[in-house]
């Protein structure tokens, strides 16, 4: 036997006795340290023969990969005995810790389901800052300095003179002012109002508001569209009556009731939103802002509505607290996982 394999055979048993991975570094620097058995062999090679060298030389490699890999194997070995040990202690026949299941917030829900029926009419989603300029929630909106919603007592006014948006139409006029005509988009977001805090009023509430600019866009055009998003919300049965109303910056302008025998709170009718043609006045504010005349009143004519998303939330599932959306009480939110 060759002397190199001697030396392999006396390693691989010392790596196999060894107690434990101290023992086991000590006999890695005994045979492949610098100073150790195989690499004083390699200082060995430079006076061999020169016929011997090859031979030798490949023994050699043999010898140190066959040390390497026994030394690798010893280590997985203890690693996997500390691995033993340690969930040795664990006791498996304890309960686990109990992880509840999260779900969409009931708010987040009729949202959802909102959006998704007027994006399968092809309506885009736009969006928009929550604190706007007056000129944006009011002026551009055809509703003048003297309107009672301007006042003190039913907007948060900021110190700079900005305000809290008291509607998301704030986004329809942002849309139409970087956007040519025709458009189709909704705008889903919050909207503050100072309003008294009790079961069917917040001061923070949630809506989803549309806009349809084309041309020859009608009357009929509105009630099609709402009626089918309403049928898809409330069910095929359910009966749909447009009052006549006012809003300045629609004309004519109408609320929508609902009557559903789906609706746990009886067949009776529901006020669930507001819509009309937009007025003129509107088109010719954003004319204006851009500085040309892209919603001539004489061209264009849309549509817009708006639905508030708590009181839709509240008639379909049946909530008669609207405070109860904003509490996080999980004995509340559970019945909508």
């Amino acid at each position: 036997m060759h002397p190199l394999e001697e030396l392999r055979e006396r390693a691989l048993a010392q790596i196999a006795s060894a107690a434990d991975e101290r023992a086991l570094e000590a006999v890695r620097v005994q045979f492949l340290g610098r100073q150790g058995s195989v690499s004083q062999w390699g200082e060995t090679m430079k006076t061999l023969p020169k016929e011997q060298k090859p031979i030798v030389g490949k023994l050699l490699n043999e010898v140190r990969q066959a040390i390497t890999a026994a030394i690798e194997q010893r280590v997985e070995y203890f690693r996997a005995e500390r691995e033993s040990a340690a969930v040795a202690s664990i006791d498996i026949s304890l309960p686990g810790t109990q992880h509840e299941r999260g779900s969409l917030h009931p708010l987040t829900q009729m949202l959802d389901r909102a959006i998704g029926i007027f994006r399968r009419m092809g309506f885009a989603l736009a969006e928009g800052p929550d604190v706007e300029t007056e000129w944006h929630c009011f002026d551009a909106l055809n509703t003048p300095p003297d309107h009672p919603a301007r006042n003190e007592q039913d907007t948060f006014f900021l110190p700079d003179g900005r305000v809290l948006r008291t509607h998301t139409s704030t986004v329809q006029i942002r849309s139409m002012e970087s956007q040519r005509p025709p458009i189709r988009v909704i705008a889903p977001g919050a909207a503050f109002r100072r309003d008294e805090v009790d079961a069917t009023h917040s001061a923070q509430f949630h809506q989803i508001e549309g806009l349809y600019v084309d041309e020859d866009v009608s009357v009929a055009d509105l009630k099609g569209a709402l009626e089918f998003f309403l049928h898809e919300l409330f069910g095929a049965d359910a009966a749909i009556r447009f009052r006549p109303h006012f809003f300045p910056f629609t004309e004519p302008s109408f609320e929508i009731d609902v009557k559903s025998k789906a609706l746990k709170a009886g067949e009776k009718w529901i006020e669930v939103a507001g819509c009309g043609m937009v007025h003129p006045a509107v088109f010719e504010a954003v004319d204006k802002s851009r500085g040309d005349d892209a919603y001539n009143p004489e061209k264009w004519s849309g549509y817009a509505f708006g639905l508030g998303m708590d009181r839709l939330a509240m008639i379909l599932f049946d909530v008669p607290d609207i405070r109860f959306f904003a509490q996080n009480d999980l004995r509340f939110l559970r019945q909508f996982a």
